[in-house]
């Protein structure tokens, strides 16, 4: 049988075309949002503002691009993801540019986090969404190399923006940061579709009739899924686990410096960061297709704790790049296995809507966590409080996953479905 809309000589399923143009998205989105931390000084000094103010312009983004996916997930499932994608594109490329020519701190929090923070919550859900739909049997993998975007675009966006902040000042760096979300992001963007069921495929490039389907065909809706005891433990989980999250993306940079580290070797720890997300999206979500993506969350987080706990003792530029690496590697399995593990639990029919909802969870920890670290450091002159409890934070999110995603239950929505 001919697969409708399938040239005949393609050999490549049209689903990593997908996976492409959302990694694309990851990399301009993510990697812009994540080099706060090189402009941080630069802000603060032009602006005579605390490192916990400025710090709460990247916590006010963070929440928008987490909580935002409340609306487009169900908007993506509805309308498709490309629309959604590319208008977050062109709404993050006018919030940087606003951004460049921002007068006060007030302006700053305005451009930055309303411009970048609804851009990026309305092309990240959908993008992730629409990935999760084209495969089945290397769903984990495939997400993870989507997301690995967020990795590479974290190795390679600060140090770029660190060079324009020293040859053109912050407000040029923005304004070429916008230029890149709007013709890369953007262009990049329009890959993105929302099923394979539109050009006549089924997932994983399977054939037509391949039983493998079934996992994509149905699915609860989105009022059912929040209703259950595992969504709830997911929630609880990300809550907890974010508010120690993104601490490193805004304050290792400063707290290197802190240690008399070079503000150049500073903002490569970023990189490094980047480096580790980016090995880790594509090991842990591969890992995670063969031992088990729920057994697998359970095993970023931890890593994740053990990670912190090295930050709290690093004191040399060494010291911290293990840390950055290794927290990278697992940081980036978190973000990888979570779609994959929510597309598991709850089918594809309401995909995009369910991981906004929960991304609600991550938007409020986002908020909290990076705005406290820095107010806790106004007050004590030191990163340890905030460092530890992020630690304590992934060991409970890990400890709700076991205690409640463990348990296998009558009650849940794939037997609803069944």
């Amino acid at each position: 049988m001919t697969i409708p809309f399938k040239p005949a000589g393609r050999s490549i399923f049209h689903g990593w075309f997908v996976v492409a143009g959302a990694f694309a998205v990851m990399f301009v989105g993510f990697g812009s949002v994540y080099t706060f931390s090189a402009f941080l000084e630069p802000l603060q000094r032009d602006f005579g503002a605390s490192r916990g103010s400025i710090s709460l312009v990247f916590s006010i983004a963070g929440f928008l691009y987490f909580a935002l996916g409340l609306v487009s997930g169900p908007l993506a499932d509805r309308l498709g993801s490309r629309p959604l994608a590319v208008a977050g594109m062109i709404l993050m490329a006018v919030g940087l540019a606003a951004a460049s020519a921002a007068r006060s701190l007030v302006e700053v929090y305005l451009a930055y986090g309303l411009g970048v923070g609804l851009g990026v919550g309305c092309a990240y859900v959908p993008a992730i969404g629409a990935v999760q739909r084209w495969f089945v049997k290397r769903r984990g993998f495939a997400s993870g190399l989507a997301v690995s975007g967020i990795g590479l675009g974290t190795l390679a966006i600060p140090p770029l923006a660190s060079l324009l902040i020293a040859s053109t000042g912050w407000r040029g760096a923005y304004l070429v940061l916008g230029a890149i979300a709007l013709v890369l992001g953007g262009g990049m963007s329009l890959l993105i579709e929302n099923d394979p069921k539109n050009r006549g495929l089924r997932p994983d490039g399977d054939p037509p009739c391949d039983s493998a389907d079934a996992n994509n065909a149905g699915g609860a809706s989105v009022r059912e899924a929040v209703r259950s005891t595992r969504f709830i433990a997911l929630y609880v989980s990300c809550l907890v686990c974010s508010f120690g999250a993104f601490v490193p993306f805004v304050h290792l940079v400063p707290y290197a410096r802190d240690h008399g580290v070079a503000a150049s070797s500073a903002v490569l720890l970023l990189g490094v960061i980047g480096a580790g997300s980016t090995a880790g999206r594509f090991f842990l979500g591969a890992v995670a297709d063969r031992m088990g993506r729920d057994r697998s969350l359970i095993m970023v987080l931890i890593g994740m704790a053990f990670a912190m706990a090295i930050w709290a003792i690093a004191a040399d530029v060494w010291a911290l790049a293990a840390f950055a690496f290794i927290y990278g590697v697992f940081y980036g399995g978190w973000v990888a296995v979570l779609p994959a593990v929510v597309m598991d639990y709850f089918g594809g029919l309401n995909v995009s809507g369910i991981i906004g909802v929960l991304y609600t969870s991550v938007a409020f920890g986002t908020l909290v966590g990076p705005s406290a670290a820095g107010f806790a450091y106004d007050a004590s002159h030191s990163y340890a409080l905030p460092i530890l409890i992020s630690a304590a934070a992934n060991i409970v999110a890990a400890l709700i996953v076991v205690a409640i995603l463990g348990r296998r239950s009558t009650r849940t929505i794939n037997a609803m479905k069944s």
